[in-house]
């Protein structure tokens, strides 16, 4: 006899679909799993063996043949074990059980106890498309698998309580649609940074804009300060990108039964000794990296010229694209990676060139050398580099409080409204044919543009990008044209005097 059991499987960051065929034989006794199992899916003879025996069942003496269909697709994880054990005992005669409609999702412990796992969301979003009306799954994932909605989902405990329900002798509650509570803790706030307005005016462009900012100052300066307080004036995060983040959190093992949905806007700082393949994805299977953990978010990188040269040439394509491409022998991966880069770092190997002190001790070569660890194809994307000076001991005893975050944020909004209603999520996206028509220039913009392409010697890519950011500099003034100037401030953004001096 043959039984098919509904289950899921992740590839990438999708779900698909998975039927799990048992097939209970005459023979020599034996347990075979089909399917192109990894070894997870492979221990779970055993796991499965013993939860069968200590739920109070009697394991089945017979040739058992598992197949996880689609056979050509790899199967990994540890997800199947409920959906095998489920198969089993229905082909064996101990279940009497409808299962049709329903679909199964947990890994089995050896007392019967049903753990969680990871990626849930992507598989419930699948279980949504593939018509499943019924979805069983560990306690601690029900929440995140409520959020695909169009089903019924069940939390399960132990394999005893699962059983008891499929037979009516105590029938689970369907767990509740989760819904977000209010924010416990709260995020960083621009009213607690002293001085720096010049680079607080650069952070909103950047928000309001969607761009790419890099801060060049000494140690102390304020750099890390104000990039962890970005988030804060960010647009909130609409229903589907916050679905999109958390099913690449989900696939990492990043959400929690607490909070199971990314309600803020994801803030990833890797250390500077992080591997190209950590900052992208990758591995056998490829995973994804902590720049498609940015998605939607900011990754703020941190002494940026101390990161190795392999691993920060590996964010032009996304920075350009928005999404990595990860290819291996056994498959190519494709991961949304629409992130906001923040860069800070020192003007020199000691920190300390252009400090009133004077204490630098660098010298011109070793400056040059330096600052040569940044590529000018890296630095080319980045909109805005600003300069962020040491802080006088006046600007450090400021008693009156700085704006808050809240005041920016709603200035932030409204700019993106207007970019919204241009037909465009955020001006840094402009391009083609939409951006000569968002940021058309009139006769003075044109001729101070030529003077600053020329002087600056700027590439084409350059152009384009001071032209996205002039445009969000006249959205926050709520201008219909881009005046002289908006594109004289984007211009000022363009490089800093350190960075000239590569």
């Amino acid at each position: 006899m043959v039984v098919s059991i509904d289950s899921l499987g992740l590839h990438g960051i999708d779900g698909y679909g998975v039927r799990v065929e048992c097939d209970l034989a005459g023979g020599l006794p034996a347990f075979e799993i089909v399917g192109l199992p990894d070894a997870a899916v492979k221990e779970a003879k055993e796991r499965v063996r013993a939860a069968i025996r200590n739920a109070g069942f009697r394991f089945p003496v017979s040739r058992i043949t598992v197949n996880l269909s689609p056979a050509d697709r790899k199967k990994e994880g540890t997800v199947y074990d409920l959906p095998i054990l489920l198969g089993i005992l229905k082909a064996s005669g101990e279940l009497d059980a409808e299962l049709s409609g329903c679909g199964f999702v947990g890994e089995i412990g050896l007392t019967g106890l049903v753990r969680g796992v990871k990626g849930m969301l992507p598989m419930a979003l699948a279980a949504r498309e593939m018509g499943i009306e019924k979805l069983f799954v560990p306690a601690d994932n029900a929440p995140e698998a409520t959020l695909a909605g169009g089903m019924q989902v069940y939390p399960v405990e132990t394999v005893g309580q699962l059983l008891d329900h499929l037979t009516g002798r105590a029938p689970l509650e369907q767990a509740p649609v989760w819904e977000p509570g209010e924010d416990e803790e709260p995020q960083p706030d621009f009213a607690d940074v002293k001085g720096q307005a010049h680079v607080k005016r650069a952070l909103e462009i950047a928000a309001a804009g969607g761009h790419h900012i890099l801060m060049v100052g000494p140690p102390g300066s304020g750099k890390s300060m104000l990039a962890k307080r970005l988030p804060s004036i960010l647009p909130e995060m609409t229903r589907a990108e916050a679905l999109e983040s958390t099913k690449i959190w989900s696939v990492q093992g990043l959400t929690g039964r607490e909070h199971p949905l990314l309600t803020r806007r994801p803030f990833r700082a890797p250390h500077h000794t992080v591997s190209a393949a950590a900052l992208s994805g990758g591995g056998s299977t490829p995973r994804p990296g902590e720049i498609s953990l940015a998605h939607n978010g900011v990754l703020f990188l941190d002494e940026l010229p101390e990161f190795r040269r392999d691993s920060l040439e590996v964010l032009r394509q996304p920075l350009e694209d928005g999404v990595v491409q990860i290819s291996r022998v056994a498959g190519t991966m494709r991961y949304p990676a629409r992130f906001q880069l923040v860069c800070a770092m020192n003007p020199c190997k000691c920190g300390w060139y252009g400090h009133p002190s004077g204490k630098c001790s660098c010298s011109e070569q070793s400056i040059r050398q330096y600052l040569s660890r940044l590529s000018g194809p890296l630095l080319d994307r980045i909109d805005i580099q600003v300069e962020v000076p040491a802080l006088n001991f006046d600007e450090l005893r400021q008693t009156e409080p700085s704006e808050p975050s809240c005041a920016i944020r709603a200035r932030v909004a409204q700019a993106r409204a207007r970019q919204t209603a241009r037909g465009v999520d955020c001006n840094a996206h402009l391009a083609g044919a939409r951006l000569r028509e968002c940021c058309a220039l009139d006769s003075a913009g044109e001729g101070l543009m030529k003077t600053a392409y020329n002087a600056m010697n700027l590439s084409a890519r350059s152009y384009d990008r001071i032209l996205r950011v002039a445009r969000t500099i006249a959205d926050l003034d709520a201008s219909e044209r881009i005046e002289s100037a908006h594109l004289a401030e984007a211009i000022q953004y363009r490089t800093t005097e350190v960075l000239r001096r590569t």
